[in-house]
């Protein structure tokens, strides 16, 4: 994956996911595991995902602490984490996903709109509000996350320094209001 990040699928020869893999470079012992370098792309992909998907039922854990500032400060956290865990895989799918639609294409759809839909329903959970109500509020607190870590990872350019801490308290303290203006509109319709 690393390689394939890097590299991209096509710039990315057989030899060296070999050599990657502990393997004899450009001994075809690559082929005796996958049948190509999609195959390889596919699997990696996939272990990726399934990682992504461990991960998302950490949130389980920290789901119903009662207080909605908490809850979002570790949700923030818990989101770069799983971010910074996945660059790889980011970087990927940004290299490559209109040139492999088929290969990748799923894997978009679990990264990113999975990700947003189950935020918006773990608000709704928070909050007590229709999932529906919450689209819109989760599509942009989590792309804002998201940004802040595509813009460096796969565009490769420089922000000010912002720690991540800072990042956090700023994003929660931008949500918070948000989630309750809408609930007080919604309270006096």
């Amino acid at each position: 994956m690393h390689l394939f990040a890097e590299r991209g699928l096509k710039g990315t020869r057989v030899s060296e996911i070999e050599a990657a893999a502990g393997l004899r470079p450009g001994s075809g012992g690559l082929y005796h595991h996958f049948d190509s370098k999609d195959a390889v792309l596919a699997a990696g992909v996939a272990r990726h995902l399934g990682r992504l998907d461990a991960l998302r039922e950490i949130r389980k854990v920290f789901s119903g602490l009662g207080d909605l500032e908490v809850a979002l400060t570790v949700t923030a956290r818990y989101y770069l984490a799983e971010l910074d865990s996945q660059s790889e895989l980011l970087r990927l799918l940004a290299s490559e996903a209109r040139r492999r639609p088929d290969l990748l294409t799923t894997a978009v759809e679990h990264l990113v709109a999975n990700t947003f839909s189950s935020f918006a329903e773990w608000l709704a959970q928070e909050t007590g509000r229709p999932v529906q109500d919450l689209q819109a509020i989760a599509r942009l607190a989590l792309g804002s996350l998201l940004a802040s870590r595509l813009i460096h990872e796969v565009l490769g350019c420089s922000l000010p320094d912002v720690d991540d801490e800072e990042l956090i308290a700023t994003w929660t303290s931008m949500v918070l209001p948000l989630l309750r203006k809408q609930s007080a509109a919604k309270q006096n319709r």
